[in-house]
């Protein structure tokens, strides 16, 4: 059973970072895609970032491209999330979810993370 747990949210004033990482386990991830998705009071879900798990592409949302980095390390089955120069409307719920390359729907989903941003 893919389990998929967020860590690393918090409190953080405008300007600062902040590292979320994600701990997957229950299966290979190999033929997967790990992403981060966001989801801020009253507004709907949405795509933060992405990366392939063989090879490490990745790929971004426009409102967070040149601020934040997505990585993995295999080694570990560990994802992360580097988000840098954070601005208040980046406060939300995040969340890690996984995919199968085969497939355009993240099927598993972690419980989430706050991050909030003050100004």
């Amino acid at each position: 059973q893919v389990q998929l747990v967020e860590s690393g949210g918090g409190l953080v004033q405008a300007g600062g970072s902040l590292r979320l990482s994600c701990a997957a386990s229950g299966r290979s991830f190999r033929s997967y895609v790990m992403g981060w998705f966001r989801q801020a009071p009253g507004k709907e879900r949405e795509f933060v970032a992405s990366i392939r798990w063989t090879g490490g592409s990745t790929d971004y949302a426009d409102s967070v491209k040149g601020r934040f980095t997505v990585s993995r390390d295999t080694a570990k089955n560990m994802v992360s999330l580097q988000m840098n120069s954070l601005k208040p409307e980046d406060t939300a719920v995040y969340y890690c979810a996984a995919r199968e390359l085969a497939t355009m729907e993240f099927a598993y989903w972690g419980q989430g993370t706050q991050v909030t941003v003050s100004s």
